[in-house]
């Protein structure tokens, strides 16, 4: 990944969920009275299962460790914690845009080197994420465009595409509440001619009333958009990569694709709160999470891009991720300056999309 593409930040209220991934109920509990190894980890909640058999378990048995779940969307998750950070989490898992939040309300631990060596083997794009106080990076997504390309009835190549007036009535987005929201307005700022921080999304949310008439509806679950490509409800979607394995599970004739011009990514990152009772045993997981094996293990059965660099898949492991060419095309997006407009950008949204 290119360097000087990922200087950021990242989000609020979204999205914002999605993210990263995370689209599951919240089942919480404490760890008040927790032993030195015992560890809350508050992780999203999509492919529970599978996370606790290829993240948490080894990290267990290497660390003679038990590790109890609170999963959930990051949105909500990390609302709960910001209104109780004594609650008992000794790690927390979230989308960029709450691990921003997060870090400039001073609620997190700083982490260094010292302290997790493998910070030194992350990308520099995560790197980077890490330096700019968003947290240790732990996943990197980016969104494309999943199309029935049999209905649509021709190739989608570019963004601009899904502005064409024979797409009437066939596309969804997501809402801007979820992890991905935020990631189309930038690209409809970029339809629309404009840096989308020079405005504050002004002519992001003209492009958008431009292609209303094409949008059949928003989503705030990839559980949903696979429903709605098997339905028959539409026909185009913009989507999180790490989500296209799901909806191809539901409908096996659609297609994906990341314009050449790029894409926008969201990382999601591991804090451990200030308030934990296990910073020693909490800093190993944090290093067992960026590290080359647990990294692998995770993009081959999470579908998401790794952020240490040591990580190396073939062409058909890195199908659907953000890896290699289709990172280096991934360019970063303000989650310090989307946080700052949310308020202003969900009212905007309703008017836009949801009358």
């Amino acid at each position: 990944m290119k360097k000087y593409l990922f200087g950021l930040l990242l989000v609020s209220g979204v999205i914002l969920g999605a993210c990263g991934n995370s689209e599951a109920p919240t089942e919480a509990t404490g760890n008040e009275n927790a032993s030195s190894n015992e560890l809350v980890v508050s992780t999203f909640g999509l492919s529970e299962d599978i996370v606790k058999q290829d993240i948490m378990a080894p990290f267990e048995e290497a660390n003679d460790a038990k590790i109890t779940l609170e999963v959930g969307n990051s949105a909500d998750r990390f609302t709960k914690f910001k209104n109780n950070p004594k609650a008992g989490v000794d790690v927390i898992e979230l989308a960029q845009n709450n691990s921003t939040e997060g870090t400039q309300d001073g609620l997190f631990l700083d982490i260094t080197e010292a302290d997790v060596p493998n910070l030194e083997n992350l990308t520099d794009s995560a790197k980077e994420v890490f330096e700019s106080g968003s947290g240790v990076p732990i996943a990197v997504n980016s969104i494309g465009i999943v199309y029935d390309k049999e209905k649509v009835g021709h190739e989608i190549t570019s963004w601009d595409d899904l502005w064409s007036e024979d797409l009437k009535g066939q596309i969804s987005i997501p809402d801007i509440t979820v992890t991905a929201g935020p990631l189309m307005l930038y690209v409809a700022s970029d339809y629309a001619g404009q840096d989308i921080a020079t405005d504050n999304g002004e002519k992001a949310f003209d492009a958008l009333a431009e292609l209303k008439p094409n949008v059949v509806k928003t989503y705030s679950k990839s559980s949903d958009l696979a429903n709605m490509f098997q339905s028959g409800e539409i026909s185009v979607a913009v989507v999180a990569d790490f989500a296209v394995d799901i909806i191809k599970g539901a409908t096996d004739t659609v297609t994906y694709v990341v314009p050449e011009s790029g894409t926008y990514a969201n990382f999601n990152t591991v804090n451990i709160p200030k308030d934990t009772k296990n910073k020693e045993l909490a800093l190993k997981f944090v290093n067992h999470r960026i590290s080359e094996e647990s990294q692998k293990a995770k993009a081959l059965s999470l579908n998401e891009g790794p952020v240490n660099k040591d990580v190396e898949l073939t062409a058909e492991e890195a199908s659907n991720k953000t890896y290699g060419e289709i990172a280096d095309r991934a360019k970063a997006v303000d989650f310090k300056m989307i946080n700052e407009n949310m308020s202003s950008w969900v009212d905007q949204w309703n008017r836009t999309m949801n009358n």
